[in-house]
């Protein structure tokens, strides 16, 4: 799987397909590009090429806990350096849960980029607010202070980046608790502000001012709840809703990987869309 640099960073991504235009998505949360192979593999048969990526601090790509920025904006500023490299600016932009957030973002920030926008499983909501805060940052705070950095290596999901990449363990042993700790600490209050809207992250008047053309098919769980997807559609402006044939569930969340059944319709949907938009 090829690498290149980043800011510095090494950052892995996998291509699907040899011709057409380019789409690339994003996992959710903090989960690697695998998750999208089977989906993108899939897209790739419909005559498109498909970029898939370990955004830093996931998957097998370099951890690097700093920066006064959100950390969504480095993400986003990175995959704009990414789409360059493999020469698919503008590409369509998708994503699922934290990367529809970061598609959103990057079409926001990085307009030059982004061709259309394909957002699956819309976070938003009070459920979601209450959640995810701990979820990505919370949990390793509290790790750092009662243990240092040495807990924060034993949580499940730092495992999971060091199997993956093991010099990533160095990186954060070098680190100081406390600045460690400082820099999630500000990235989880920046990550609060916004966390209260209808679509986490951004305002209404931002949603308003997107202009390329957007699929949106909402999720169907207490994070991914079905009125955020609703609200996203209703707030940009001629966006394309795709409800799939799922009951919602009354749980915090539903595994992306339980949606494989639906993936079929997913790439169809997906296909269709990028087609009627070249």
């Amino acid at each position: 799987m090829p690498t290149t640099r980043i800011d510095g960073l090494s950052i892995y991504y996998q291509v699907f397909g040899n011709d057409g235009p380019w789409l690339t998505l994003v996992t959710g949360g903090r989960r690697g590009h695998q998750e999208f192979a089977p989906l993108a593999a899939r897209i790739a048969q419909g005559g498109f090429r498909v970029l898939l990526h370990d955004r830093r601090n996931t998957g097998a790509s370099d951890i690097r806990i700093a920066g006064d920025v959100p950390e969504e904006i480095l993400w986003s500023d990175d995959l704009a350096s990414l789409l360059d490299h493999v020469g698919a600016s503008p590409a369509f932009v998708g994503g699922s849960s934290a990367g529809a957030r970061l598609a959103i973002r990057t079409a926001l920030r990085h307009p030059d980029k982004v061709r259309a926008l394909l957002l699956m499983r819309v976070t938003g909501g009070a459920f979601a607010a209450g959640r995810l805060p701990d979820m990505y940052y919370g949990q390793f705070i509290a790790a750092a202070e009662q243990g240092g950095m040495e807990a924060v290596c034993a949580t499940e999901q730092y495992q999971e980046r060091i199997a993956a990449n093991p010099e990533n363990r160095a990186r954060l042993m070098a680190m100081h608790p406390a600045d460690y700790i400082a820099v999630m600490r500000n990235w989880q209050r920046q990550f609060e502000n916004g966390a209260d809207q209808e679509v986490m992250g951004v305002t209404p008047e931002q949603l308003a001012a997107i202009a390329v053309p957007t699929l949106i098919i909402p999720g169907n769980d207490r994070t991914h709840n079905t009125d955020s997807g609703l609200a996203a559609h209703r707030m940009i402006k001629g966006s394309q809703l795709h409800r799939l044939p799922l009951e919602f569930q009354d749980v915090p969340l539903v595994e992306y990987i339980d949606w494989a059944p639906q993936e079929p319709e997913i790439a169809r949907v997906m296909t269709d869309f990028m087609r009627a938009h070249p």
